[in-house]
């Protein structure tokens, strides 16, 4: 029988400071799932590894650059930056203690212990909202999937990144000619419009075909220089 037909197994489920969450295995793959709303799974990995790579070729061969990816989620995006010797930092923001407990110590280890040990590598506890708005660190990029997308947010506070103000925040950590790399489920022209308006430049959307539906995509802008 395939995973896609084995019924999901609960491996463990939190009362989180911003509600529910799940981790479940279903066949071979492990899904996290915030709220009701499934996030991600370990099935693929391609777009995942798009937004660091997207990011990386757009700073143009800038040496040693430091990435903040936005959500550990099932680490895709962080394996694929430590895999990578060309970043000289990474830090990942992450606002569920369940989410790096998972990964520090449960069944998600297997895909980030390597990572997780990278003396590069540092994890943050904390909003990515909040986050932005009032750190005093920058950034060479910013790699940001914590939602399906900026229309479709795992928690209405959320939104709050992808507005002009949340734009600007994200603008004002990263360093000049800095990368904002954002994932969504889906393209969306309205939000390319939105990094404009905030002052991105060479703004544009890469997509990754999927067996079914619309691709995944990555919206990427330059903090002008």
């Amino acid at each position: 029988m395939t995973a896609a037909y084995d019924s999901p197994v609960v491996l463990d489920r939190r009362e989180g400071p911003y509600g529910e969450v799940v981790l479940r295995r279903q066949g071979a793959l492990l899904q996290i799932i915030a709220n009701g709303c499934f996030l991600m799974d370990t099935s693929d990995g391609r777009s995942e590894r798009l937004l660091v790579d997207a990011a990386r070729a757009a700073l143009d061969g800038r040496p040693a650059p430091g990435v903040l990816i936005g959500g550990l989620g099932v680490g895709f995006s962080l394996a694929h930056a430590a895999a990578d010797p060309s970043w000289g930092r990474i830090t990942v923001v992450e606002r569920e203690p369940a989410v790096v407990g998972w990964h520090r110590r449960g069944p998600l280890s297997a895909l980030t212990a390597g990572a997780l040990a990278d003396p590069r590598t540092s994890v943050v506890e904390a909003d990515l909202v909040r986050y932005v708005h009032e750190t005093s660190d920058t950034f060479d990029a910013l790699c940001l999937d914590i939602d399906n997308g900026p229309g479709w947010t795992v928690t209405d506070d959320n939104g709050g990144l992808y507005d002009p103000s949340g734009l600007r925040a994200c603008a004002r950590v990263l360093k000049p000619g800095g990368v904002l790399a954002v994932w969504s489920a889906q393209p969306s022209p309205d939000f390319e419009d939105s990094l404009r308006n905030a002052g991105f430049q060479q703004v544009r959307t890469e997509e990754v075909p999927v067996a079914r539906g619309v691709p995944d995509a990555v919206h990427l802008g330059v903090r002008p220089g």
